[in-house]
């Protein structure tokens, strides 16, 4: 096993680090052409921990206040492989410790036996590219939303999606969402819900598993739909 000669280390709750992968491993890139996006972007900085996937369709970040010592500040990209690993081995109580240098980091942790859990992982090597600039700065809508609601609607709209024609169609209008999905050899799907909505009427079209796959990593009752036009993301 490798000896992290000069390293920086922090512990955290083992529960908020599961927490925190549960909201990003999902947009992780399956795609090895563009290797650095085939795991999570961990950012140590200014008492902040930061947590971004992208597989170049959509984003996720997640940031969570921690307190960091200034020795300990860094970047590092851990591979999708490890982040599964630690997705399965990380409890909901006892912190994990993360060691990391330059191209290794390892994760310290006890088991629900009392065992102690050591994973060690190479890091991807190379710069993550500039994840805040593809995040608008200001949006038009907020929509406030059911999550669970939402999240039914989506599911069931999706199945009458198909490869050719994958994409649901939300049609906001006052103080209502139409969910919409039409493919003429599969069939069609049409729900509402009644929302708290005073904007302009708008249809935007999204890839169903891409609003499905966040709504399912979160927790909260009620979830903001950020919204610009009919084409921006």
């Amino acid at each position: 096993l490798p000896t992290f000669k000069e390293f920086k280390q922090l512990s955290l709750p083992q529960e908020k680090i599961k927490g925190m992968l549960k909201k990003t491993s999902f947009a992780i890139s399956s795609d090895e052409s563009r290797y650095v996006l085939n795991g999570i972007f961990l950012s140590l900085k200014e008492h902040k921990l930061t947590m971004v996937a992208t597989d170049g369709r959509r984003l996720s970040l997640v940031d969570e206040e921690v307190d960091v010592a200034e020795s300990s500040q860094g970047e590092f990209i851990v591979p999708g492989k490890a982040i599964n690993e630690l997705n399965r081995l990380l409890q909901d109580k006892g912190d994990v410790e993360i060691k990391f240098n330059a191209n290794q980091a390892a994760f310290t942790l006890k088991d629900e036996k009392g065992g102690t859990i050591l994973l060690i992982t190479k890091l991807i090597e190379g710069n993550y590219p500039n994840y805040r600039q593809v995040i608008p700065n200001e949006t038009k809508e907020r929509v406030p939303l059911p999550r669970e609601e939402f999240l039914h609607a989506l599911k069931r709209a999706e199945i009458m999606t198909s490869e050719k024609q994958n994409s649901v169609k939300l049609n906001f209008t006052k103080n209502n969402l139409a969910i919409t999905a039409n493919s003429p050899d599969v069939g069609e799907a049409r729900e509402t819900l009644a929302i708290n909505y005073k904007g302009k009427d708008m249809a935007i079209a999204f890839n169903p598993g891409y609003l499905i796959e966040p709504l399912n990593a979160l927790t909260q009752d009620e979830v903001f739909i950020d919204l610009i036009d009919e084409l921006s993301p």
